[in-house]
């Protein structure tokens, strides 16, 4: 069954609050509950290499949901945190199309992880969920042309990794293990689950 099957209805939590301004996070979310709010964090990401990566995801959604829960304290906050990584180095979002290019050179005929750590919280019943999800992603080995021809058609430069696996798959993308949604920026069965479990 499709975790978007059945809306979830709002009657057994607090309101929810998405503490995130990804459309593709909004979209994923809005398949499987009827309503919520946006409210966008500005805590700025870490990066550390001195982290191991599913603490660091955690780490970075805990950040965000805090910032938005203590605004917000009779909420039920969700934030996330995607990043993608390879040998262990997280690959965040480019700062330019060079930066853009080389990332998807290196990610050319290799496999790397992506990950996404989630933080549910609600202040005032003084609650919270911590967890993470790991996909496996390989790449089809890229030629110059082949990078060329996905910077062209797709914006790269709000993703990590520089890549999005809904925008023309094909092109990079030789196979995935694991939850698509969880690379898409929202691991919707564990979300799914999670709300329920609230």
């Amino acid at each position: 069954m499709n975790a978007s099957t059945h809306p979830l209805e709002a009657t057994a939590r607090p309101p929810l609050i998405l503490a995130s301004g990804s459309p593709r996070r909004r979209e994923l979310l809005s398949g499987v509950v009827k309503d919520f709010s946006v409210v966008v964090s500005d805590v700025s990401e870490k990066h550390s290499t001195d982290i191991p990566p599913r603490r660091l995801c955690e780490l970075n959604a805990e950040r965000k949901a805090l910032a938005i829960a203590e605004r917000y304290p009779a909420h039920l906050v969700l934030g996330a945190d995607t990043l993608v990584f390879l040998e262990g180095q997280p690959l965040g979002k480019p700062a330019d199309l060079a930066e853009a290019r080389a990332m998807l050179q290196q990610l050319s005929g290799r496999v790397h992880e992506v990950i996404t750590g989630v933080c549910l919280v609600c202040q005032q019943a003084k609650r919270m969920r911590l967890f993470a999800e790991s996909t496996q992603v390989k790449f089809r080995v890229l030629s110059t042309a082949d990078v060329t021809e996905y910077l062209t058609r797709v914006y790269v430069l709000d993703k990590a990794g520089a890549y999005a696996l809904q925008e023309h798959r094909s092109l990079i993308i030789e196979r995935v293990e694991g939850s698509e949604s969880n690379v898409i920026g929202l691991p919707m069965e564990s979300v799914r689950a999670a709300l329920e479990r609230w």
